[in-house]
């Protein structure tokens, strides 16, 4: 294992376990590699931990900081083995078809990976090139941790490392037609995820909690389910007894998808519900005051990289003064944001300012977050990235 050290004055961080060393913390080694093992040294020479080197701003990524720990096929089955224990604990473990979120990067001690269980199918994503390079021996681990319960592990990382030339998605275990027809539960609701051709691994499994509390309220309401993807928020709806609902996506291809799990969990498409493809802002501008008593606003990230932090808070401004100003008198509104550079109250202001410009009586009545099968490690607060309000309107 190749050997990296920290320039004097520059151990603050790991002192304080952070996962990422930057490459201005370093002193220059040579020979080093994209995907290298390194063990880090302090500026005197001591042990600080073990990680890999992947270059560029964060040049070195965390896997251990105790010095008889050893990265290998061990260290894996260990960090798979600790963050199934605390999906266990959440009880995400008692139906076989549950989908969920095993690995969730630095929160799991694992930076760069991801992986979700949907029933027996495992995705896996890499966010790294270290990550990706180890795909199959992180598969081998994953298949023995998790032995009697996967049927076939697939990874798809063609998306997430664009820098990277030649990664392929590829089925590492089990057969394709497991991955091509599974079907995955999560709180009693019926899902299939698209995994070989939709965004991310295929469902967005953050916003569980979230969806639970849209079923709850959802009942005798008009409900709004815009950016719907393959219809999460409008299938709790509708368990939940809304009168009506709207599920608008710009994508064909997601309506099809909604609709497909529409037919899973209630025989047919339900007459109260409508499928609309379609300019989410158009829409919302079009449509008549009072229409919708609850609408859920869940777009992608208007703000990937602080370079265009201001130009995406005025795009949640915007969508969110339009949206304050159609909803029905005492509606609620669900509104997020998956921006990682958008901080909480950054998103706030923003939702405070599209109020003064709708006009409306405004409060806040909850706060959500991701749900905690993406935990933070309380060493990494950089691993929240997901916030929500749940506002009522008068």
């Amino acid at each position: 294992m190749k050997q990296v050290q920290l320039k004097a004055g520059r151990g603050a961080s790991i002192e304080r376990r952070h996962p990422w060393i930057f490459s201005r913390a370093l002193l220059p080694t040579k020979g080093l590699e994209m995907g290298d093992l390194v063990e880090v040294l302090d500026s005197e020479g001591h042990f600080c931990g073990r990680g890999y080197y992947e270059g560029g701003t964060i040049a070195v990524r965390m896997l251990t900081f105790q010095e008889g720990e050893l990265v290998d096929a061990s260290l894996w089955q260990r960090r798979f083995e600790e963050a199934l224990e605390m999906r266990r604990a959440l009880g995400l473990l008692a139906s076989p078809r549950e989908g969920f979120r095993l690995v969730y990067g630095e929160g799991d001690g694992l930076p760069g990976l991801i992986v979700d269980l949907y029933g027996g199918v495992a995705v896996m994503q890499a966010h790294t090139l270290s990550m990706h390079l180890r795909r199959r021996e992180l598969a081998e681990a994953l298949v023995f941790v998790l032995e009697g319960r996967i049927v076939a592990v697939y990874y798809k990382s063609s998306d997430s490392l664009p820098m990277v030339e030649g990664v392929v998605d590829e089925l590492l275990y089990g057969s394709i037609e497991e991955v091509e027809q599974v079907v995955a539960e999560e709180q009693g609701i019926c899902f299939s995820p698209d995994i070989l051709r939709g965004q991310k691994t295929g469902f967005f499994l953050d916003q569980r909690q979230s969806r639970a509390r849209v079923g709850a309220l959802a009942r005798g309401r008009k409900v709004l389910n815009m950016f719907c993807y393959t219809g999460g928020f409008s299938l709790y709806a509708l368990r939940g007894g809304a009168e009506r609902v709207v599920s608008l996506d710009s994508s064909p291809r997601a309506m099809d998808l909604l609709e497909s799990n529409l037919k899973l969990n209630f025989g047919t498409l339900p007459d109260c519900h409508e499928s609309v493809v379609g300019d989410a802002f158009k829409y919302l501008y079009d449509m008549e005051e009072g229409t919708f008593d609850m609408i859920v606003l869940d777009p992608p990230a208007f703000a990937k990289r602080r370079e265009v932090l201001r130009n995406g808070l005025q795009g949640y401004r915007k969508l969110n003064s339009v949206a304050l100003r159609k909803i029905a008198k005492g509606g609620l509104l669900f509104t997020f944001s998956c921006s990682q550079v958008v901080g909480v109250e950054e998103f706030r202001q923003a939702l405070f300012t599209a109020a003064l410009h709708a006009g409306r009586e405004v409060r806040v009545l909850e706060q959500f977050g991701q749900f905690a099968d993406h935990p933070v490690s309380i060493y990494h607060p950089e691993g929240s990235y997901l916030k929500g309000f749940l506002l009522y309107v008068s």
